[in-house]
C-alpha cells in the first residue's frame, strides 16, 4: 500500500509503485453499496496479492457531453468523490480520466490496450455487472472478459446488489434525495448522505430569535427537497466523530428573507464550537417537515423549538 492515497488528473499523469494494479472502473456516483461492492473486490485482491487498489472514474459525466440540455445532477462532485474514496473507503489512488469527445471515440477493443499502455503493471480490472464502455457503449462486461483473457489481466465483474427487489443504482438514490427520503437514501448509499461546506459569515438572524444557525457553503447538483432535517454534524477532519446533534433548514427562508438560492443553515443542539471558515460534514438522517412561510418571527421560533426537540428525540433514539 502506497503511504498515503494519491489522485491523478488523468491516466497520462499516473506515476506508482511497480506492484501489481487493481483497477475498479466506473462514474460510481454517490459510491452506493453497489459501487462499494465493486471497489472492496478491488482491495481485498490487492491485499492477499501484495499489489494497489485503484479506481478510475471521469469527469465530467458522460451526458455533459452527449445531453448537455439535460446532464445527470450528480450525488457528489468529483472532488467529493474522490475524497470519499480515499479517506472513507480507503483506496490507495484515484485516477480521475477527462471524458472528452476524443476520450468517448475510443473504440471498445481498444480501451483495454489503451489501460495497459498508461499502466504497465495492471493486473486486475473490476467493473459492475452493467458497465459499458466503447465508442457508442459497445463493450460490455463480457466483451472486457474476453478482452482481458488474451491480454493477461484478469477482469471481474460484480453482480448488481438488490434492496427491496429493485438494484440499487444512483438514479434510485437521486429520486429519493429530491423527495427528501433519507432513510431509503442511506440504506442505498450504505452511509449517512451528507453535504460538505465550509461555514460563511451570516446575517446572524437566527441569533435574533433564539437559534443561532451555523451558514454553511453548499451548492448542489442533485438538490434535496427543501425543509428542515435531524442531523448530525462535526467538522470535516473529524473522521472518528460521532457528530453533534443538530437541525439543519435547506431552503430560502421564505420568512425573513427569501433567498434568491437555497441555503443550507445548520443549529447545534447544544454547543457549537466551530468558527467561521471551518469544513463541516453534515449527515443528514430523517426529513422533518416542508420549508414553509410564518405569518411572524414568533410563530416560526415555536416551530423551530418543535423542530429542535423533534430533531433531539430521534437522535436520542439512534444514539
Amino acid at each position: 500500500m502506497t503511504s498515503a492515497p494519491q489522485l491523478f488528473r488523468s491516466l497520462a499523469t499516473v506515476r506508482l509503485p511497480a506492484q501489481p494494479l487493481h483497477l475498479a472502473i466506473g462514474m460510481f456516483d454517490g459510491v452506493h453499496l453497489g459501487h462499494q461492492a465493486v471497489i472492496e473486490s478491488a482491495q481485498h485482491s490487492a491485499r492477499r496479492e501484495g499489489g494497489l487498489a485503484g479506481v478510475l472514474t471521469f469527469d465530467p459525466h458522460p451526458s455533459r457531453l452527449f445531453r448537455p440540455e439535460n446532464p445527470v445532477r450528480l450525488l457528489m462532485p468529483v472532488e467529493l468523490k474522490a475524497w470519499f474514496l480515499q479517506q472513507r473507503l480507503g483506496v490507495d489512488f484515484v485516477i480521475e480520466e477527462p471524458f472528452t469527445r476524443e476520450f468517448a471515440a475510443v473504440a471498445a477493443e481498444d480501451f483495454l490496450p489503451r489501460l495497459r499502455a498508461a499502466l504497465p503493471n495492471l493486473h486486475a480490472l473490476y467493473v459492475g455487472e452493467n458497465w459499458r464502455y466503447g465508442a457508442g457503449r459497445r463493450g460490455d462486461a463480457a466483451s472486457l472478459v474476453r478482452a482481458g483473457r488474451e491480454a493477461g489481466v484478469s477482469v471481474f465483474s460484480a453482480p448488481r446488489i438488490n434492496l427491496d427487489g429493485e438494484p440499487i443504482s444512483s438514479t434510485r438514490i437521486r429520486a429519493h434525495v429530491a423527495a427528501g427520503e433519507m432513510a431509503a437514501v442511506n440504506a442505498l448509499l450504505g452511509y449517512a448522505y451528507f453535504a460538505l461546506g465550509t461555514v460563511q459569515p451570516g446575517r446572524r438572524l437566527g441569533r435574533t430569535i433564539g437559534f443561532p444557525t451555523l451558514n454553511l457553503a453548499w451548492e448542489p447538483e442533485c438538490a434535496p427537497a427543501a425543509g428542515v432535517y435531524a442531523v448530525r454534524v462535526r467538522a470535516q477532519d473529524e473522521a472518528r466523530e460521532a457528530g453533534r446533534p443538530a437541525v439543519a433548514n435547506y431552503g430560502v427562508r421564505p420568512t425573513v428573507e427569501a433567498a434568491g438560492r437555497p441555503l443550507l443553515e445548520v443549529h447545534v443542539l447544544g454547543e457549537s464550537p466551530w468558527a467561521e471558515g471551518t469544513p463541516l460534514l453534515v449527515e443528514w438522517l430523517r426529513f422533518l417537515r416542508p420549508e414553509r412561510k410564518f405569518s411572524d418571527l414568533a410563530g416560526l421560533r415555536a416551530q423551530i423549538a418543535a423542530d429542535c426537540a423533534a430533531a433531539a428525540e430521534f437522535l436520542a433514539i439512534r444514539a
